[in-house]
């Protein structure tokens, strides 16, 4: 996560001397609202999803682990080919049948979604998407938003974000 925030920093430092550079101080404004609002969310929901996972694990919620390696998981994704069951025959009755219970087990109820939905409407994002949301309409209001600037520094958190996560491993 350090690494994260030290390769945001000084992205966000060359932004600020290329803007003082440039003499753009529309750009300048544009870019820090962009930058800071995006690099929020993305920080809020990296916090939110960890919060999520963790509470998960303390209580005790683990999703079974199946036992077939990647590559079978590619090749058959429904276990259609699978040694360990015999093949009978079934009229069609039975095996819709089947499948509707198999369906049924697989819902889920409202409690199972309100959980789930925890982190994607917790208080750290939805204050970052807020904040976002009111950058966009102050630059806007202001009339100094400079859609193409804002929307290209928009866009560097995520990436940024994602490149350094994947390069890690």
């Amino acid at each position: 996560m350090q690494r994260v925030i030290k390769t945001l920093l000084i992205v966000d430092i060359v932004i600020i001397i290329l803007c003082f550079l440039s003499g753009e101080r529309v750009w300048l404004v544009n870019s820090q609202i962009a930058f800071i609002t995006s690099s929020l969310v993305m920080f809020s929901s990296i916090i939110s999803y960890r919060n999520m996972v963790q509470s998960r694990v303390n209580a005790g919620i683990v999703v079974a682990e199946d036992n077939r390696d990647t590559i079978e998981k590619i090749e058959d994704p429904y276990n259609l080919y699978s040694e360990e069951e015999s093949i009978e025959e079934k009229s069609m009755q039975e095996v819709v049948k089947e499948e509707k219970e198999n369906l049924k087990k697989n819902r889920r109820s409202i409690w199972q979604v309100t959980r789930d939905s925890k982190a994607a409407l917790s208080f750290y994002r939805l204050g970052a998407y807020a904040l976002l949301i009111l950058g966009f309409f102050y630059l806007n209001n202001n009339k100094i938003l400079d859609i193409g600037s804002y929307l290209s520094i928009l866009l560097l958190p995520p990436v940024i974000v994602v490149t350094v996560l994947i390069s890690k491993k």
